[in-house]
């Protein structure tokens, strides 16, 4: 059994991600083509702007056969335990798997190369990168600047954007879990992932949530495919009210204990909540150039669900769960394998939760937790324990 597999967002889904897909699958000719896709809650520390079996939904209409969920602890955290997460979970999938990414630049073989170099940190790489962050600038600066000091045999534009960083961090946790998989990086099309601007038909996900922000649906309409644009809200869930009381009620210890939260970042941000009027105004006070708006909003989220660095850790080292989101109909059979084949419980129905115990219980726990926050602030009504057929 051939499997292409593919970690996304897909918040919301665009025609940059059906290219992407469609590339993805005529390169590899799969029997299956799966997705490990975040919840409720994104990389960049943000609520998605559709709930996520509609994503899901939008995935299996793009050309995917099953979706699963990228829990959220792994869902909310740096680029890192991010890709961590995800491969740990495609690992305990049957067959033969190829992990599909894209990329702004470089072939496979550099992103392998590079993923052996950084995961065996050399004395001297750790030295600079220290010293580097000890300059103020963000860690994926810090790395491409120690790349660049050190000239180690990593190109640095694979550190330099931001799909390429995702790229390598998931080259480096297919080489650190000693996973039985191989990668294809695939070239990104249209706009930049961080640009903001809507350019023709191919913008980035970024430019098409502000401007759904801004009350511009309409523009959005030549961006997404059609079933896309059809589910689009009028306006994005807002959680901030939510998220500013988790920081008012978590004291500076309980902020500490959450990743990417150091240096004394949880004694600025207690200070400043008392002069913040908003979330906003709360963000724009702790964000510096080495305090990225991403990172601040991925520490938020995780107060909001009491997601710390310890329980992380815990997770990457534990048996988890696999959760059926969507599967594509006719396509089951791959499901019924799963349940022969796979390593990790496989979630379909609220039945197969009574499987799970501990870590996995505790870490399926946090993914209710925040599809319930997501339908309390969309004012939707959607069951955890759902799986679709499309």
């Amino acid at each position: 059994m051939k499997i292409c597999c593919a970690v996304c967002e897909y918040n919301p889904l665009h025609n940059g991600h059906a290219l992407h897909l469609g590339a993805a699958r005529r390169e590899i000719s799969p029997d299956y083509t799966v997705i490990i896709m975040s919840g409720n809650f994104t990389q960049r520390g943000e609520i998605a702007v559709l709930d996520k079996f509609t994503r899901a939904k939008h995935a299996i209409m793009a050309g995917a056969d099953a979706v699963f969920e990228l829990p959220a602890v792994f869902a909310t955290a740096n680029a890192e335990i991010f890709a961590k997460g995800a491969v740990k979970l495609l690992r305990s999938l049957p067959g033969e798997k190829t992990l599909c990414f894209g990329c702004e630049s470089g072939e496979k073989d550099d992103f392998l190369s590079a993923a052996k170099i950084l995961s065996d940190e050399s004395k001297e790489f750790k030295k600079a990168l220290k010293t580097q962050l000890k300059e103020g600038v963000s860690l994926a600066k810090a790395k491409m600047n120690a790349v660049e000091t050190l000239g180690i045999g990593v190109d640095s534009e694979l550190l330099k954007y931001p799909n390429n960083i995702l790229g390598v961090e998931y080259s480096r946790a297919v080489y650190e879990w000693n996973a039985d998989m191989d990668i294809c990086p695939i070239p990104r099309k249209g706009a930049g992932y961080r640009d903001e601007e809507l350019r023709g038909d191919l913008s980035s996900a970024t430019a098409i949530r502000k401007a759904l922000k801004e009350g511009k649906r309409r523009q959005i309409k030549s961006n997404v495919p059609k079933f896309v644009y059809a589910d689009l809200p009028k306006a994005a869930p807002n959680v901030d009210s939510l998220a500013f009381y988790s920081l008012l009620t978590n004291d500076k210890k309980k902020l500490k204990e959450i990743l990417d939260c150091t240096e004394g970042l949880e004694n600025r941000i207690k200070s400043c909540l008392k002069d913040s009027s908003s979330l906003d105004a709360l963000k724009s006070k702790i964000v510096t150039k080495r305090y990225t708006a991403a990172r601040v909003n991925r520490i938020i989220t995780a107060s909001l669900l009491g997601i710390t660095e310890s329980f992380i850790r815990k997770c990457l080292r534990s048996e988890l769960y696999l959760n059926v989101l969507a599967v594509k109909e006719g396509r089951e059979e791959l499901l019924a394998e799963m349940r022969k084949n796979c390593e990790i419980p496989l979630i379909t129905r609220k039945n197969d939760v009574k499987n799970l115990k501990g870590t996995a219980l505790e870490c399926f726990e946090k993914d209710v937790l925040a599809n319930d926050i997501f339908n309390f602030v969309a004012g939707v009504k959607t069951n955890e324990y759902l799986m679709l057929k499309i």
